[in-house]
C-alpha cells in the first residue's frame, strides 16, 4: 500500500474478487483468513458492501456476490461496444455477413454488438440482445473452447463453426476474445449459407484478435 491508495477500499475490492472466484460463497472467517484480518474487520468490509447490494449473505451466513455487482457489469457493455464497432464493421463487410460481439452473461451468451453489411442483397437479421444457452451458436461454443484451452497460446485463438443450431438455414462462424481481463467473450459472423467459406473462419480470427487489441 502506497500513501494515495486506501486500505479499506484495497480490503473491500479484495472481498469482491474472493467471492467472484468461488460459486458456493465464503464466510467471515473463510474471508478472515483469505485476507489475513480478523474477523470484526470483515464484518464492517461485508456490511458496507452489503449497503450498495454488492454483497449479499444468505441464510447459512455465508457471503456471495451481489446484484449490484450486475448492474455495474451492465454498464461495461456500452464502453465495450464502442471499442468493437470498428472491428465488426470492417468484418461485415469484408465478408458480406452479420458479424458480432458476444459476451458471457451467466450461463447465457449475450450479443452485445451488431454489424449487417451494407451492400448484400440479403443478410441474417441478428440483433443485439439476443440470448442463446452457450452451448449453441458458434459464438458460445467458441467461448466454452477458450475455457476448455485455457492453455493457448493468445495468437492461436482458433475458431468454431456452426450450422443450423440458432436458425434453420444459418451458418455461424466465431473465434474467442482471449488475453482481455474481465471479459470473457467472442466475435462471429452469421450468414445464410449450408456451409461457412474457407476464408471466413481466419477473417473471423483477425477480427476478434482486432477487438481483443481495443480491450487491453
Amino acid at each position: 500500500m502506497t500513501a494515495e491508495t486506501s486500505q479499506t477500499l484495497d480490503r473491500g475490492l479484495k472481498v469482491l474478487k474472493l467471492l467472484a472466484d468461488t460459486d458456493h460463497g465464503l464466510t467471515v472467517t473463510e474471508l478472515s483468513t483469505k485476507l489475513g484480518v480478523n474477523r470484526t474487520v470483515v464484518y464492517r468490509l461485508l456490511a458496507t458492501l452489503e449497503q450498495h447490494a454488492l454483497v449479499r449473505r444468505d441464510l447459512g451466513g455465508r457471503a456471495r456476490v451481489g446484484l449490484g455487482v450486475l448492474r455495474l457489469g451492465r454498464q461495461v457493455h456500452p464502453l465495450v461496444r464502442e471499442a468493437a464497432l470498428p472491428a465488426l464493421r470492417s468484418l461485415a463487410e469484408d465478408i458480406g455477413a452479420t458479424a458480432h460481439l458476444t459476451l458471457v452473461d451467466g450461463t447465457e451468451a449475450l450479443a452485445v454488438a451488431v454489424v449487417e453489411p451494407t451492400w448484400t442483397d440479403y443478410h441474417v437479421a441478428y440483433r443485439a440482445g439476443f440470448r442463446h444457452p452457450l452451448d449453441r451458436g458458434a459464438a458460445g461454443r467458441a467461448i466454452l473452447f477458450a475455457r476448455q484451452h485455457p492453455a493457448r497460446p493468445a495468437d492461436e485463438p482458433g475458431y468454431t463453426l456452426t450450422h443450423g443450431e440458432l436458425e434453420a438455414g444459418a451458418s455461424g462462424a466465431a473465434a474467442p476474445l482471449l488475453g482481455v481481463t474481465g471479459v470473457e467473450g467472442s466475435v462471429g459472423v452469421v450468414m445464410l449459407a449450408d456451409a461457412v467459406p474457407e476464408r471466413v473462419g481466419p477473417r473471423v480470427v483477425d477480427a476478434a484478435r482486432e477487438v481483443a487489441e481495443a480491450l487491453r
